[in-house]
């Protein structure tokens, strides 16, 4: 039967649940907006016909956003503090790293200011993280971060710092718009700047939103995203897309679970963008060998085709291409493994997983982390399209006859060092093995 294809070509449960998150407003972790948008996600999950839907709290570091600068020669550069920087105001000579690479970062940085670009070369074979850059300015002895934005458009990007243990950072860090970052470079380079940070860090509270579908198997699929955005923007893209693709599929899921034997589990996390605190949350407290695959819906719908990261599980190449062959729609699939988002605290253990993401072509965020990141930049019927396609993918998983086996911690980590992505993470406190 296909008529549910027709039914969620023609459905408004996503759509209309994306522009409800956006119209909360600020939904930075453990704030009132991140709540409000849970509790909005519970009901959205019920509403579809998913069952035993429910939240769960847990304790979160708070930041709250104040006001931030940057002084040079006399004048007052914009920038916005990246969540979790300590408040604070420190001075020191500007030294412009350009991309800031890991080997950038080899020298004596004692008492600098340092500028780092948030893209890489296209030569260079891996994305570095804001994270890493972060911290290996720390490591040399910076007295502050400046991370520039690559993507025009006077946009001062954000993004945190901090790690597990420490969760506020070291060193006062902001975010700078592409073009203030050319005017520092410019005109200051090597010049004593002073950076300052006003924020609060609070104790708080954020949530995980979970619901169920299909039989009642001890065996399940995880179909996930995060609801919790950054507070500068509407979040539409990172990720109230993904939660409103959750909601979408959930509910085309509802129409099909005679086909599902076996359950399909929906996670919607808060506090990913803090360090994936929700997933991390869940994963310690779950039997992940009762996990059969987890499909993380984190940056879909901003363009048409899906990309599938699929972390060196070959079952998850061949049932992504299944669908798209099944469909005679385009789909992608990239086989490294990608460590930045709520899939992640589950494949570190070996589960297989998904980080499924539009491809957009570009190395990035695009105007995700800015004030760009709003409804307009997406189209319902992207939403839908995709919406099909990972319904179908979830029924594929769920089928009795789909094998998909566990990997080993030590398989994980040798692919981490093969795929030279172990320093960054052992820089930045992610090292898990």
């Amino acid at each position: 039967m296909t008529d549910w294809i027709g039914e969620t070509f023609t459905s408004d449960a996503g759509w209309d649940h994306l522009e409800s998150l956006v119209d909360v407003g600020n939904r930075m972790a453990g704030s009132e907006g991140e709540r409000r948008s849970a509790e909005l996600t519970r009901d959205a999950l019920a509403d579809a016909g998913a069952r035993n839907v429910a939240m769960t709290e847990f304790d979160i570091q708070g930041w709250t956003r104040g006001d931030a600068a940057i002084h040079a020669g006399g004048t007052t550069q914009d920038c916005i503090a990246l969540p979790r920087s300590p408040a604070g105001e420190v001075s020191g000579d500007l030294v412009d790293l350009r991309y800031g690479l890991p080997d950038d970062f080899d020298r004596d940085l004692s008492g600098a200011v340092v500028l780092a670009a948030s893209d890489m070369p296209d030569w260079y074979d891996r994305y570095v993280h804001r994270r890493e850059k972060y911290y290996h300015a720390v490591e040399a002895g910076a007295e502050a971060f400046v991370y520039v934005n690559h993507v025009p458009g006077c946009l001062p990007p954000t993004g945190s710092v901090g790690t597990e243990e420490a969760p506020i950072g070291e060193i006062p860090a902001v975010g700078v718009s592409k073009e203030v970052g050319a005017r520092l470079g410019r005109r200051f380079e090597s010049e004593e700047v002073t950076v300052s940070v006003d924020a609060d860090s609070h104790d708080a509270t954020s949530q995980n939103i979970h619901a169920d579908l299909g039989p009642d198997t001890d065996e399940h699929v995880l179909l996930t995203s995060h609801v919790d955005a950054h507070d500068i923007a509407e979040g539409a893209a990172d990720n109230g897309a993904g939660t409103a693709m959750v909601v979408e599929v959930a509910r085309a899921l509802a129409a099909r679970e005679d086909e599902l034997d076996t359950r399909v589990h929906c996670v919607v996390y808060g506090a990913e963008e803090v360090g994936l605190v929700g997933s991390h949350y869940d994963a310690e407290r779950r039997d992940l060998s009762e996990v059969k695959a987890i499909v993380n819906n984190d940056g879909v719908v901003r363009n048409r085709t899906l990309l599938c990261h699929t972390h060196g599980f070959d079952e998850l190449v061949d049932a992504a291409t299944r669908v798209g062959e099944r469909f005679e729609h385009p789909v992608d699939v990239d086989p490294e493994l990608n460590p930045h988002s709520d899939h992640w605290p589950y494949v570190i253990e070996g589960v297989p997983g998904y980080h499924v993401r539009a491809d957009t072509g570009d190395r990035g965020r695009g105007w995700g982390h800015t004030h760009a990141d709003t409804l307009d930049k997406l189209e319902v019927r992207t939403l839908r399209e995709q919406a099909i396609l990972l319904t179908e993918l979830v029924v594929d998983l769920a089928r009795e006859d789909t094998a998909v086996p566990h990997r080993s911690r030590e398989e994980i980590a040798d692919q981490l060092v093969a795929e030279d992505l172990a320093e960054g993470m052992r820089v930045i406190g992610d090292w898990p093995y």
